[in-house]
C-alpha cells in the first residue's frame, strides 16, 4: 500500500486530496479564513440555559449560538472554571496547573442550572463544526493532540490507544508516560507512538504544556467571544494524523506551502522530508494528475465500481441510502449466488471508499445484492470491517439483515463534501442553444476591454479550452494575443485548461483569482 498527499494551494481556498495505490479516497476543503474547526478552543459566553435539554447554548462568536451538553462538560469542569477564573484574574502571569488544587468531579448525573448561569464567561473546544443550519457542538473536556500524544489538562491519568496489541508495549508506554507527565496533566498514548523513545514523547509533551499556558498569559485582553488556541491547518492536522512510512508522496503547487510542510514533516518525521514535491506548470495540479477526472467520476448519484456494476447514492434529511446494482454483468458458468457474492465483495470496496470520499455521516443503509447463504453474508460483513479499518472517523458496523441490508453509523465532525458534477452548460446557460463559434474571439475581446475599462489590473490570465489557446497564440508576430496586448496596453497570459468546454473562457488576475 502507497499513499500520495495532494495539495492543491488557491487564493481563497485549499483542496486536499488523499490517495491509496493512486485511487482518490479522501479530499477535502479549507478556507484560507477558516473558523470554528474541529479543536478549535474559544473563550465564549453562556447566553441562554435549556433545563429541559440539561444543556445552554454559548456564543463564541458565530453567527447561530454553539450548543453545549450538560454531560460534554467533562468530570474536572469545576476545576476547569476555577482555572479560567484565576487567568482572567491575573495579568501577563501563567497559572501552572501542577499547582492547582483539583475540584471534586462534577455529578454525571446533575443539572446544567447546577454549575452554569447566563453571562458566565465559560472555556469550550469544538466538537463539531456548523452543519447545515446547526452552530457548532461544543465541549468542556479540553485536549490538545499531537503527533504521539494527546494533552488533556486536569484530567490526571495515561490511556492507551486500543488499536496498540502489544501488552508489552502498553506497559512500557504507560510506565514512560507515568513518570514524565506533570501533576493534574493527562494523556492518551496514540498508535502512532509504539516504539518511541522517552525523550521524543518527553519533547512533544513539553511543548503541548507550553502551547497550553502561553495562550493563557494575556487572556486577561481578551474580548470575549474569541479564539483562546486555533487548531492546525487542515493539511498539517491530516499529515500529524496518517503520515507513516507508506507515504510516498506529498505534491504541493506553491512553493510557500510546500516550504512549511517541509518544515513540520521535518519536526515530526525527518526520514519523510524528501517526499514532498513542489509542482510546477501552467495547468491546475489536480489536472497534472489526472486527480480531478477521478473526482467528476467519484461523485454523484451513480458511482460505477466493476464490469458493469454501480451504486445508487442517494441523501435524505434521516439517513443516507446506498443501492447495489450488478448492471449487465454475467458470467458463463458462475450461477446467481456466487456473481452476487463477487459484485457485493466489490461493492463494500468501494461504499467504504464512498463515506470517506463524500464524508458521509450518521445513519448509512446499504441494500446489497440478496444472497441465501448464510456463510456468504458473513463473508461480507467480514469484508465491510476491513475495508472500514482504514477510516479514521468513528464507525459502527452491523451484519446483514434477513432484507440483506447492511446498517453503519459513522461519525460526522464536519459538513458532508458534495462535488456537483451535473452542471448547466456554461456555453448555452441551458438553453440548447450557443452564440456562432466564430465570434468567440470577439466576445473575448469585449469582455477583455470592458475589464480594462473597469478594474486597475494591467496583467490577466485568460483561461480557454486548447484548441482556442492555439488559435489565440497562432504564428509569431500577429498573434491575437499580442493585438489585443498591444491595443489595450496590458500583459496578457493564455492558458489551455483541457477540462473547459470548447466555448467557456475565465479571466484570472495576475494571482489566478477569477475576476468575475
Amino acid at each position: 500500500m502507497s499513499n500520495e498527499l495532494v495539495i492543491d494551494v488557491q487564493p481563497n481556498e485549499i483542496v486536499i486530496a488523499l490517495l491509496d495505490n493512486k485511487q482518490l479516497v479522501e479530499i477535502s476543503k479549507e478556507k484560507s479564513n477558516i473558523q470554528f474547526a474541529v479543536g478549535d478552543i474559544y473563550l465564549g459566553k453562556v447566553k441562554k440555559i435549556m433545563p429541559g435539554l440539561n444543556a445552554a447554548f454559548v456564543d463564541v462568536g458565530y453567527e447561530k449560538d454553539a450548543f453545549l451538553h450538560y454531560l460534554d462538560l467533562g468530570h474536572q469542569f469545576l476545576t476547569l472554571n476555577k482555572f479560567l477564573q484565576q487567568a482572567l484574574a491575573r495579568k501577563g502571569r501563567g497559572i501552572s496547573i501542577s499547582k492547582m488544587k483539583l475540584e471534586e468531579d462534577i455529578d454525571k448525573n446533575g443539572k446544567i442550572t447546577d454549575v452554569l448561569k447566563s453571562g458566565q464567561y465559560i472555556l469550550v473546544q469544538v466538537a463539531k463544526e456548523p452543519i447545515s443550519t446547526k452552530g457548532p457542538r461544543l465541549c468542556s473536556e479540553i485536549s490538545l493532540a499531537g503527533r504521539n500524544i494527546v494533552l488533556m489538562p486536569f484530567a490526571n491519568k495515561v490511556s492507551i490507544s486500543q488499536k496498540l496489541k502489544s501488552t508489552e508495549e502498553k506497559s512500557r508506554l504507560k510506565q514512560l508516560l507515568q513518570s514524565i507527565k506533570p501533576k493534574n496533566y493527562g494523556v492518551i498514548v496514540r498508535t502512532v507512538a509504539e516504539g518511541k523513545r522517552v525523550a521524543e514523547l518527553d519533547k512533544e509533551l513539553r511543548g503541548l504544556i507550553e502551547r497550553w499556558e502561553n495562550s493563557f498569559l494575556n487572556i486577561r485582553e481578551i474580548n470575549p467571544p474569541s479564539l483562546v488556541l486555533g487548531e492546525m491547518n487542515r493539511t498539517t492536522a491530516i499529515l500529524r494524523d496518517i503520515l507513516n512510512s507508506s507515504f510516498e508522496n506529498i505534491y504541493v503547487n506553491d512553493a510557500a506551502a510546500a516550504a512549511d510542510i517541509k518544515q513540520y514533516i521535518s519536526s515530526i518525521a525527518p526520514e519523510k522530508e524528501k517526499i514532498v514535491k513542489h509542482v510546477k506548470g501552467d495547468l491546475p495540479i489536480f489536472d497534472q494528475l489526472g486527480i480531478d477526472k477521478q473526482i467528476k467520476s467519484s461523485f454523484g448519484k451513480t458511482v460505477s465500481f466493476k464490469s458493469g456494476a454501480y451504486l445508487i447514492i442517494e441523501h435524505t434529511e434521516a439517513f443516507h441510502v446506498i443501492d447495489v446494482n450488478s448492471g449487465n454483468r454475467s458470467k458463463a458458468g458462475n450461477d446467481q449466488e456466487t456473481n452476487a457474492l463477487e459484485v457485493n465483495m466489490a461493492a463494500a470496496e468501494e461504499v467504504a471508499r464512498q463515506l470517506r470520499l463524500r464524508d458521509m455521516g450518521g445513519i448509512i443503509v446499504v441494500d446489497f445484492i440478496d444472497m441465501h447463504s448464510a456463510e456468504n453474508r458473513h463473508k461480507l460483513f467480514e469484508k465491510m470491517k476491513e475495508m472500514m479499518s482504514k477510516d479514521r472517523t468513528k464507525h459502527n458496523i452491523l451484519p446483514l439483515s434477513k432484507f440483506g441490508l447492511m446498517q453503519i453509523t459513522r461519525q460526522r465532525v464536519r459538513p458532508e463534501m458534495n462535488v456537483a458534477v451535473q452542471e448547466k452548460c456554461p456555453t448555452c446557460q441551458g438553453t440548447g442553444e450557443i452564440s456562432p463559434a466564430v465570434l468567440l474571439t470577439d466576445q473575448i475581446e469585449d469582455q477583455l476591454a470592458s475589464l480594462v475599462e473597469k478594474t486597475p489590473e494591467k496583467q490577466f490570465i485568460l483561461k480557454v479550452h486548447p484548441f482556442v489557446a492555439a488559435y489565440i497564440n497562432q504564428g509569431f508576430f500577429k498573434t491575437l494575443r499580442r493585438q489585443w496586448q498591444a491595443t489595450y496596453k496590458i500583459k496578457l497570459k493564455v492558458k489551455a485548461i483541457p477540462s473547459y468546454d470548447l466555448m467557456m473562457y475565465r479571466f484570472s488576475d495576475k494571482d489566478n483569482r477569477r475576476i468575475k
